[in-house]
């Protein structure tokens, strides 16, 4: 079966995110929608946010398992849920690597401050470019070249709490939970220009245990969710960790959005 996402063979893990959204729905408005909501930021609500974002920001290193199920409209036009696996280790301020499972084949993601590379094990196919000398950098270029963008993006840039919560317009504690991750969490909700966020961050370790979207521009208001576990802060990793050399006989491919070779033709 022919290949049609191209270069981006990480989408496997994309949560369709409002920034995509905006690139790619024809039928989004001009402009947010208005909530009728006044600008109302519970300075409690930040703060539990901000201890997340500072925890994350620290970090020299880390790994995590992201699990996402998201919802698209099926050919009834009632949502199907997808899901995906991302197994995830970075270190700052150059490395990345995702290996991702999910409703679709293996994919994996290499990035070691130099080179991007997305290989797809099944079908023996890989995408190389140069990228940009910072994680931060290197995740804009991808979406804006080939529109990879992860679940998990948010988490793991250099400043969490500024790409957080910028466009915050309302910002509240819910309570706690002891369900979600198997430890005590506390849950807030971020309402943006374009999403409705719910986190749950752990009360004592400060660690993103759960979100749940809901991207306003979309009429049906499907559910997007990711779960994180498996969280390893400052592990010492391997100086291959985030090596990469294609197998023998593996193709290379543009690195270019998905369908980008199909409208060559």
């Amino acid at each position: 079966m022919k290949i049609a996402l191209v270069a981006s063979l990480a989408l496997s893990m994309v949560l369709q995110p409002a920034l995509a959204q905006q690139a790619t729905t024809s039928q989004a408005p001009a402009s947010p929608p208005n909530l009728g909501l006044k600008i109302e930021i519970e300075p409690a609500a930040m703060a539990i946010v901000k201890a997340m974002a500072d925890k994350l920001a620290a970090a020299k290193s880390m790994s995590f398992t992201a699990f996402a199920i998201y919802e698209s409209p099926d050919r009834t036009g009632l949502p199907l849920a997808y899901t995906t696996l991302s197994q995830v280790t970075m270190q700052r301020p150059d490395k990345l690597k995702v290996i991702g499972l999910g409703d679709g084949p293996r994919t994996e993601f290499y990035y070691d401050g130099k080179t991007v590379q997305a290989y797809e094990p099944a079908a023996k196919l890989v995408a190389s470019v140069a990228a940009p000398n910072t994680t931060d950098a290197m995740l804009h270029a991808a979406f804006q070249r080939a529109a990879i963008y992860f679940p998990f993006t948010d988490l793991i840039v250099s400043d969490p709490y500024k790409t957080i919560s910028d466009n915050v317009q309302v910002a509240f504690v819910v309570g706690k939970s002891t369900v979600v991750g198997g430890v005590t969490t506390d849950i807030v909700v971020l309402v943006g220009k374009f999403a409705h966020i719910q986190l749950w961050i752990g009360s004592d370790d400060k660690l993103p245990r759960m979100a749940r979207a809901i991207f306003l521009e979309d009429p049906a208001h499907y559910r997007h969710s990711v779960q994180f576990s498996d969280w390893k802060i400052d592990p010492a990793l391997p100086a291959d960790t985030f090596a990469f050399t294609p197998p023998a006989g593996t193709a290379n491919i543009p690195f270019a959005p998905p369908g980008a070779m199909d409208k060559t033709k």
